[in-house]
């Protein structure tokens, strides 16, 4: 399977505080926003549609889909995460059908299911990125689109998101990420295209310590997100 054991087990360890907002988790609902609007905005609306987010956890970005009327189904292999994430429901009164699978093993059972695929934050933790990518080809309806975020690999992505997010200003655990883990948008551009999806734009992310605020704009040297669709 394409899977980091280290890396479940360490996000595996947080799942309890994946719905606390001022936890470790607090970057991802501070820039939750950004990303279903960048989703909304570049799929032409997500009511009506079937959804797929890959790389779910506890299910922040799911769930927001759901409520803008879309059909989601999210898949995470933390076993741990996912049971929050049900759990969570019960409180948030919305229908997210989460599974505990690869987005290989879905490609498999479900292809050309959906209208939009998702995978945010996910491509840094998993060995074969490119892999996953592929599989997001085959879930997804022609015509349909994909979405991804990740994070660049320079040294400037190296001081912000990693010295400077987890030892500085200690937005997250210390060893979240792994600097050779990180993607460079060169990199995932190649990875689309060889998966046979059609790049459809760049959109950098950034965030100002002083105001503690996140906002999508064309700088992708750190956080970036990425859409492609899949051709007819």
């Amino acid at each position: 399977m394409n899977v980091d054991q280290q890396e479940l087990a360490k996000f595996s360890t947080l799942a309890a505080r994946w719905w606390d907002a001022n936890s470790e988790f607090k970057p991802l609902h501070d820039i939750n926003p950004l990303r279903l609007q960048f989703i909304e905005t570049h799929s032409d609306g997500l009511a009506g549609k079937q959804v797929l987010d890959i790389g779910c956890g506890g299910g922040i970005l799911s769930e927001s889909m759901a409520k803008k009327g879309a059909e989601v189904t999210a898949i995470d292999m933390s076993e741990a995460a996912l049971s929050v994430a049900r759990l969570h429901l019960y409180e948030s009164q919305v229908q997210v059908n989460y599974r505990a699978m690869t987005a290989e093993a879905l490609a498999l059972e479900q292809p050309a299911q959906y209208d939009v695929v998702t995978c945010m934050e996910m491509l840094e933790h998993v060995p074969d990125p490119a892999s996953i990518i592929q599989a997001c080809h085959t879930l997804v309806k022609p015509n349909g689109y994909v979405f991804f975020s990740t994070i660049n690999r320079n040294p400037k992505a190296y001081l912000f998101a990693i010295l400077g997010a987890e030892y500085i200003l200690q937005l997250l655990p210390k060893g979240t990420h792994d600097y050779a883990k990180f993607i460079r948008p060169s990199e995932l551009a190649t990875w689309i295209r060889e998966a046979d999806l059609n790049i459809q734009g760049f959109t950098g992310m950034s965030y100002n310590p002083l105001t503690k605020h996140y906002w999508l704009n064309n700088d992708i040297s750190v956080n970036y997100l990425a859409y492609a669709q899949r051709p007819a």
